[in-house]
């Protein structure tokens, strides 16, 4: 009787959810834009649903309504659920230009940027699945190298379960990596109109650069009521934890 009672709650939220979310499209499309932001948070707010469309259409809603902090957030969420979506990607850029602070982004060089891009090719997730994919054909060329009964055959399968096998590795090699990026990332949303970043954590420190609504900072630690960030060009320093939002949690 639990199990009924649970698949039946399960399906009702599936429902609401679903409807809620199709009543924010249309409420969108009619360009009722506040109306269409309270539909989709009332969705992730009741329900506790996290899609990266969710995410998305409430970064619309506050594009169009000006609303910058809340606009990056929210194309960042949708961005951790579903990275290097190219829609996401380019309102997130059209958002940025509502910002005030111009801040340049520091490139890696060499290796590290080559590993970071392989790495990066998939979530580490996805990677997990591809070397389960490759154990799984490493299974499979063991058990024909076992059953083949020519030396021509025998040697195509001991190269190749070597090949899948060595595969394997790296595609585990890269979901840990990645897996070790994802965690130690930690970007966050400035949402104050405008925050001081000190050179330690408290008010009484000096103030070493300003920053407006809407700049994308990385948490390094958090003291207290304050938060150690660095910005994309190296800089670094404290800001007040009310200040800014993480993207991520904790």
């Amino acid at each position: 009787m639990k199990n009924i009672r649970f698949l039946f709650l399960l399906i009702t939220q599936v429902f609401f959810a679903q409807s809620g979310f199709e009543n924010g499209n249309n409420l969108y499309k009619n360009g009722k834009y506040q109306e269409a932001l309270t539909a989709y948070e009332s969705v992730l707010k009741n329900e506790k649903v996290e899609s990266a469309d969710l995410y998305f259409n409430i970064a619309n809603c506050n594009y169009r309504l000006n609303k910058v902090a809340p606009a990056i957030y929210n194309y960042e969420k949708a961005l951790v659920l579903r990275p290097n979506d190219p829609t996401i990607l380019n309102n997130l850029k059209f958002a940025k230009k509502l910002t005030i602070d111009e801040i340049k982004e520091v490139p890696k060089v060499g290796f590290a940027k080559l590993l970071e891009n392989f790495t990066g090719i998939f979530t580490y997730n996805t990677w997990a699945w591809v070397a389960v994919g490759f154990a799984f054909a490493f299974l499979l060329c063991f058990v024909g190298y076992y059953f083949s009964e020519t030396t021509l055959a025998k040697r195509w399968y001991f190269i190749t379960m070597f090949v899948m096998l060595f595969l394997m590795v790296l595609a585990l090699f890269a979901g840990i990596s990645e897996k070790t990026r994802y965690e130690n990332d930690r970007p966050a949303i400035v949402f104050a109109e405008m925050t001081e970043v000190h050179s330690e954590p408290q008010k009484a420190a000096s103030a070493i650069f300003v920053l407006h609504e809407g700049t994308k900072v990385y948490v390094k630690e958090t003291v207290d009521k304050w938060k150690k960030i660095e910005l994309t060009d190296g800089s670094e320093g404290w800001i007040n934890s009310a200040d800014i939002k993480e993207v991520k949690k904790p």
